[in-house]
């Protein structure tokens, strides 16, 4: 199951960077929790859309993922991970988490974190 959840999560992140909404829908439990560097939000599918449309200009692409910790019981399962991205052609270190959850038999994104990595 480890591997099916980094799996999902590459998929989420290359639906990311292929401008595939549908796809990022599908996988993503609404309302989903978000933390990043401009804080906390429970985001509906209306707002998740609006962000979504608002970045559709930009360009993201995965360059590395590294240091990938899964933890998963039955219904659940936690990922945290080590990501490169370039973004608009800023190069940007992340630490991120996820929580899924199995929904309908499906796994879905229920919770995303993202903290910047200072540079050393």
């Amino acid at each position: 199951m480890k591997n099916e959840i980094f799996d999902l999560e590459k998929k989420y992140w290359n639906a990311m960077s292929k401008k595939d909404y549908e796809t990022m829908r599908s996988l993503t439990k609404f309302p989903c929790i978000v933390a990043g560097r401009r804080g906390v939000a429970s985001i509906d599918e209306s707002s998740f859309k609006k962000m979504f449309e608002q970045g559709s200009n930009k360009t993201m692409k995965v360059k590395s993922t590294s240091d990938e910790q899964v933890q998963t019981g039955e219904d659940h399962a936690m990922i945290g991970y080590l990501i490169e991205l370039d973004y608009d052609g800023q190069v940007m270190k992340c630490a991120c988490t996820s929580t899924w959850i199995k929904e309908n038999g499906g796994w879905v994104c229920a919770m995303h974190t993202e903290s910047d990595l200072e540079d050393k």
